[in-house]
């Protein structure tokens, strides 16, 4: 019995996998650089899309730049004289230790104001994922989640003889 178990756990296993911490590439192959005019938005776009846990890290690659976290004020005017965080190194990965917004800026002047600044918000571990976009209008349907990939299976559960 326990051996005609073990590929319904394996499966289990695979569908919903361990939990663990994820790293985030900011800006993907580009990196953290200012973002071409007209797109100063791509880096909140961009987070929006992600979820982010805590014990999540997310890793800043730059040249001549540099990433400072800081508080959603000094977000807002694009500006601090004592950051939460600050590194100029070119590789910079920052661990959300915490539920909550992050709040990043380019330390370089005027690359904020061009869009280089990005605001990460963390979901802790009690809390309930923020509700996803609505998809566009004519979008096919999403896919069919955990469920539905458990009932998709069941047909070779059962040849399996579990």
């Amino acid at each position: 019995m326990a051996n005609s178990l073990l590929p319904v756990v394996a499966l289990l296993a695979l569908l919903f996998g361990a939990s663990r911490a994820a790293d985030f590439e900011v800006g993907g192959d580009a990196g953290w650089v200012v973002p071409a005019a007209g797109d100063s938005g791509a880096y909140n776009d961009w987070a929006s899309k992600n979820r982010f846990l805590v014990g999540d890290s997310v890793h800043f690659k730059y040249k001549a730049d540099s990433v400072m976290e800081v508080t959603q004020e000094e977000y807002d005017k694009c500006g601090s004289t004592h950051p939460i965080f600050f590194s100029n190194n070119g590789d910079t990965e920052v661990h959300l230790d915490r539920p909550g917004p992050f709040y990043f800026i380019s330390g370089v002047t005027g690359h904020c104001e061009r869009g280089q600044k990005m605001v990460v918000k963390v979901i802790g571990e009690n809390e309930p994922p923020p509700a996803p976009p609505a998809p566009p209008s004519g979008a096919a349907p999403a896919g069919i989640g955990s469920a539905g990939a458990v009932a998709a299976l069941l047909p070779a559960l059962i040849v399996l003889g579990v």
